[in-house]
């Protein structure tokens, strides 16, 4: 709780300050991120003719936890280090942080922008787009955002989709880590798209909260699983497998985390895994707060 109050009130004195700001001819919050986004599609490394390539776009939705924006981190590393995507990363991060290391927020309208830039630059019929976002998800099926006191807003997996369908962007592998994530699926399929969901429908899924490093599903998947193999598919079975363990010892409800493989892009992951040596695994550098307090 008094972290969040912290953040709340650092974020409270830049919000005061944008008005003021403004009327000096400085940037607004909104003028900040199209700068960083632009300064982002700028730097994107060009595609490859001939080869797959992946593109990848971390969202870290909830900013009053550390747990999202650890994993959008933790993303960007192995996807540059182990998944040979050095240069091809767009994060969106809902946090303090992004005011002190400058990233563009995590918005839906960001998001949009983040896949149309993305969409430009990569070869929307031959390489792999992975959109992996981490956040709080709702009964009815939307994934909550917030930085407070900026702003506070949802996505539907109406919204999500029409985002993907506007970006041009054929092979898909969409990551929804969030309770009750399955609900994304039906507006998501496609032929040519995987989608993860952390849970099923009607279930919750765990490891969020202000003391957590990592939720249940991103640990298992990118940190248990993304080091041992680069297949996506391979990962999420190893990862459902261990967060049925982990649930069961915990003595919490299963979470049954989701899949739904399209016709044709488990082929076009195969052809991109072909097209890269991995690198080693990479150590996760976040601890829960819990067990660093109890560390002597």
């Amino acid at each position: 709780m008094l972290r969040r109050a912290v953040i709340a009130a650092l974020l409270l004195l830049f919000v005061c300050a944008l008005p003021s700001a403004a009327q000096d001819g400085a940037e607004s919050l909104r003028e900040r991120d199209q700068r960083l986004l632009d300064a982002t599609f700028a730097a994107l490394a060009p595609q490859q003719p001939g080869h797959t390539d992946l593109y990848v776009v971390g969202f870290a939705g909830d900013g009053a936890e550390d747990v999202f924006r650890n994993e959008v981190d933790y993303l960007e590393t192995l996807m540059t280090r182990r998944f040979a995507a050095k240069g091809r990363i767009v994060s969106l991060v809902n946090h303090v942080d992004s005011f002190r290391t400058p990233r563009p927020l995590a918005t839906l309208d960001n998001l949009r922008q983040a896949l149309a830039g993305v969409g430009k630059v990569m070869d929307r019929d031959e390489d792999v787009l992975l959109l992996f976002l981490t956040t709080h998800g709702t009964p009815d099926h939307r994934l909550y955002l917030q930085l407070p006191p900026v702003f506070e807003a949802t996505i539907t997996p109406r919204q999500l989709r029409a985002a993907l369908d506007a970006s041009g962007i054929r092979n898909r592998v969409v990551v929804v880590s969030a309770c009750y994530s399955g609900g994304f699926i039906p507006k998501l399929r496609s032929p040519d798209t995987l989608i993860l969901a952390a849970a099923r429908k009607n279930r919750p899924s765990f490891g969020c909260g202000s003391d957590s490093a990592a939720t249940y599903f991103g640990r298992a998947w990118m940190v248990d699983s993304l080091n041992h193999t680069t297949d996506f598919i391979a990962a999420f079975e190893s990862a459902r497998l261990r967060i049925a363990e982990r649930e069961k010892a915990e003595d919490f409800p299963p979470s049954q985390p989701q899949i739904d493989i399209g016709a044709h892009i488990a082929a076009r992951l195969r052809q991109w895994q072909a097209g890269f040596t991995p690198g080693a695994a990479v150590p996760y550098p976040y601890a829960d707060k819990a067990s660093e307090a109890a560390a002597p």
